[in-house]
């Protein structure tokens, strides 16, 4: 701690109890029988001692930054069962992200029980309730540790992945201290974690996880100094051992068709040199990539950064907009043979950052529809063999995974389960630099409030919890691994008397139904319009 601590006003009740102690001390000087110079002194050195007990333990990141003025928080939570109507809001009143899923993954990160008494708080005759189909004849509880290999033939060093992996989150907008978090967790646990287009840091490598390198227009890491990509750069990045998949961010849930803006004054050495940009200066990704402009130069990028990365699969992700669009870049991979490894979904509800408030709420697809039009989409081409999904978008919880998978999904990516589990408290200051509990700041006073092995083992334990979860859900439906789930094991209520299943609200086409002539209602007129050679459509 330096002393400049004691003047920020976080630390103004820290500083007031050492300036009580100083008072009580001097007031026993001249009068070392006075009762009140005594309980002065006492209650000063009291408040002192819990201040600089909040300040070295490692456990609690918001004690941290906020020594003895946090407790305050502390016991509104110790009372919140009964309190909770006057002091916290719930999902539909404003909060991001709801709170039964937040104590959850607090709970798995803490290997803290996490059942619940006296049944679901949910309305279960509410328009939208959802829930998944169990079997009267459930499997014996699976092994928790589901993998995938992703890689398809024309890779020459597939990935035997988990499940379930951390999503994108760039050095730059994450702390230091929660990177190197993150990535030793994934290690731990034997998972991967996404990079985010920020780069490839020194803190991803201090970490010693699987890396899943994300490239966005940027090309952080992977560039020259006008902006354009540098396959020298990348190809010395991206031989790395820890990197073990390529993903070409076309665009993200939070702000799809917007541009990454790192303000200059966050542009720090460390980040600069991350993503060979210049200190202090605006770091700026443009809103499309400048190299390719058309569906076939971009299924050629793709072969192109297959190569250089030695064989290791590539993947692109995408927020999915236009239609037409995403059916011209599979009929450039038929057209052209490449075919990506994995595509990885982002549902517009998903993102961590700051972003415009027209941008979050209203542009872009769901991630259900996002995801179940892909899946379709490559059944539709014959395709989806050969292609892994990802998907990612508010999944926190095992049955977020199952549905997911329902839908098409062959693994799924979580960005604010893993920030919860670090220790985020949804503070929703993330665009401020002024973070309380170290994960999204650059400030290196109050980054020091995240201890890395305290934190890591957290990131671990909620990875490990949810796979356990996930395996007694897969167990109780009769299956023996998540990739069983089928839409039709999903049912949700659309009306107080009407009750349908995913597979009724998202029929699956026929294999290679798009290849012979699209006659669902759903495509036709899309792919109709879709054009290999542009991503603008053609007039039908």
């Amino acid at each position: 701690m330096t002393w400049r601590l004691l003047f920020a006003p976080r630390f103004i009740p820290f500083t007031l109890a050492l300036s009580v102690m100083a008072v009580g001390l001097g007031l026993l000087g001249a009068d070392f029988n006075s009762p009140w110079s005594v309980a002065i002194f006492l209650m000063g050195a009291a408040f002192t001692l819990l201040g600089l007990h909040d300040l070295t333990q490692t456990r609690h990141a918001v004690l941290r930054n906020y020594p003895i003025s946090a407790h305050l928080r502390f016991l509104l939570e110790a009372i919140r069962p009964e309190m909770r109507q006057y002091f916290f809001e719930d999902e539909k009143h404003g909060m991001p992200f709801g709170r039964d899923k937040r104590a959850v993954v607090y709970q798995r990160a803490k290997m803290q029980l996490d059942k619940r008494p006296f049944g679901t708080t949910y309305d279960v005759y509410a328009d939208g309730f959802e829930w998944l189909n169990h079997s009267l004849s459930p499997k014996p509880l699976a092994d928790t540790n589901f993998r995938l290999q992703i890689g398809g033939p024309d890779c020459a060093h597939p990935y035997m992945a988990s499940v379930f992996n951390i999503s994108a989150m760039s050095f730059g907008a994450l702390s230091p201290n929660a990177i190197h978090a993150l990535n030793e967790g994934a290690r731990k646990g034997g998972f991967a974690h996404d990079t985010g287009e920020g780069g490839f840091s020194p803190y991803h490598r201090a970490g010693g996880g699987d890396i899943i390198w994300e490239l966005g227009s940027g090309y952080f890491g992977a560039r020259h100094a006008d902006g354009t990509f540098s396959p020298e750069r990348f190809a010395q990045t991206a031989a790395h051992e820890q990197i073990k998949m390529i993903e070409l961010k076309l665009s993200q849930g939070a702000k799809p068709g917007h541009g990454g803006v790192l303000p200059g004054a966050k542009v720090t050495e460390e980040i600069a040199q991350t993503r060979g940009v210049s200190v202090g200066e605006d770091c700026i990704s443009p809103s499309k990539h400048p190299a390719f402009s058309t569906p076939l130069e971009m299924m050629h990028f793709i072969a192109e950064l297959r190569r250089l990365s030695g064989g290791k699969p590539v993947g692109f992700k995408l927020c999915v907009g236009h239609e037409w669009e995403f059916l011209a870049v599979c009929k450039a991979m038929v057209a052209t043979g490449i075919y990506p490894d994995f595509i990885v979904v982002d549902g517009k509800e998903g993102g961590t950052g700051a972003a415009p408030l027209e941008f979050m709420d209203h542009l872009g697809k769901p991630l259900r529809e996002g995801l179940s039009f892909v899946h379709n989409a490559l059944i539709g081409i014959g395709a989806r063999e050969r292609i892994r999904l990802g998907a990612s978008g508010k999944i926190a919880t095992a049955f977020d995974i199952a549905r997911a998978f329902a839908l098409g999904a062959d693994w799924c990516n979580s960005a604010r389960g893993f920030m919860f589990a670090l220790g985020c408290i949804q503070s929703q200051s993330c665009h401020t630099d002024k973070c309380p509990t170290g994960v999204a700041t650059q400030d290196r006073i109050r980054q020091r409030a995240l201890v890395v092995p305290d934190k890591a083992q957290r990131v671990a334990n909620f990875h490990h919890a949810t796979l356990e979860a996930l395996a007694e859900l897969t167990a109780a439906a009769g299956l023996d691994h998540p990739s069983g789930f089928k839409a039709s094991y999903i049912s949700r209520r659309i009306s107080q008397s009407e009750v349908v299943t995913l597979a009724d609200l998202y029929p699956t086409l026929r294999k290679s139904e798009l290849l012979s002539g699209a006659t669902d209602p759903r495509f036709a007129k899309a792919w109709d319009m879709a054009d290999e050679n542009s991503f603008a459509p053609r007039d039908v």
